[in-house]
């Protein structure tokens, strides 16, 4: 289970947190962007299965300006509110405290923060709302690119169950329960296409926190440079991804395309979980096949 501001998420089968760029300049989102369309897309995410919805005002990729935290606010804070009034459970993807507290106060129930919650005021901030917070690792500062094949001596591994054990005793310090943390292994964070393999190959090592585990593998750098595909042509190499974390134990998968992502764990349940398969079940026919071009063609 999954505790955050009075919300239980049951882990015991995969769910969906559907990401939400309330921003000018996502790396992957297209069409329009205001807030109305953020709005309307998470509550697209919403109907399409998402049990979470991430909102985030800030572009993370480092060759996109830093957003102050009043503006990050005026994105955000719209968006949560609608969705929260469509009852949706949300997070907000912050490194910044005002922001966090904003975005908690609109009723936002969990706080990704890419800075690994080292602000001790943040840390304040999650203990106060009980907040659910996403722990992710990394060795850089937010926007700030490192690719050092020579970064983890040790291996990544080694570097990612340091880290999660620092951070975790200082959350548990703060009062922040295991319950309430999600570890994420922060593919393209401070790693190359390879570290972020490694560290994903691993991820079932991470079990021994006990706490939830989130792939963040959406069209991801790391996909991209294994595919040569640019960001909104790599969700089948996402999906394979997905596919491998949840063979290691990740239960919240972190994604562009919710509805695509519904699908695949519809088979995933079915195939690799044992979902029962009605013996009934037959595919109706007017969703059997494609329609012939000339039953397209009025003419």
């Amino acid at each position: 289970m999954l505790k955050a501001r009075g919300a239980t998420l049951d882990l015991g089968r995969p769910l969906v947190v559907a990401i939400t760029n309330a921003t000018p300049d996502s790396f992957s989102d297209a069409g329009a962007r205001s807030p109305s369309a953020w709005i309307e897309r998470g509550l697209e995410s919403l109907e399409a299965g998402a049990a979470v919805i991430e909102v985030g005002g800030e572009s993370n990729v480092s060759n996109r300006p830093a957003v102050p935290a009043a503006e990050e606010i005026d994105r955000v804070v719209p968006v949560i509110e609608a969705l929260v009034s469509a009852g949706a459970l949300v997070s907000v993807d912050t490194h910044k405290v005002e922001t966090a507290e904003a975005a908690l106060a609109a009723g936002a129930s969990f706080v990704n923060d890419i800075a690994g919650l080292r602000d001790p005021r943040m840390l304040e901030v999650c203990v106060e709302s009980e907040a659910g917070v996403v722990l992710m690792h990394t060795r850089t500062a937010p926007k700030t690119p490192l690719w050092d094949d020579g970064l983890y001596p040790r291996g990544v591994t080694a570097d990612l169950l340091e880290f999660f054990e620092e951070r975790l005793a200082a959350l548990a310090a703060a009062g922040i329960p295991r319950e309430s943390v999600v570890l994420d292994p922060g593919p393209d964070f401070a790693k190359t296409p390879h570290q972020s393999v490694a560290a994903l190959r691993d991820l079932d090592q991470l079990h021994r926190f006990g706490c939830a585990l989130m792939l963040a593998v959406s069209r991801k750098d790391f996909v991209g440079a294994l595919t040569s595909r640019r960001p909104r042509d790599r969700d089948a190499g996402t999906f394979a991804a997905l596919a491998a974390g949840l063979r290691r134990g990740a239960r919240l998968l972190r994604v562009h395309d919710v509805a695509a992502t519904v699908d695949f764990l519809r088979i995933w349940a079915a195939l690799e979980e044992g979902e029962e398969v009605p013996v009934e079940l037959r595919i109706p026919e007017e969703i059997r096949r494609e329609a012939a071009a000339d039953a397209l063609d009025p003419a």
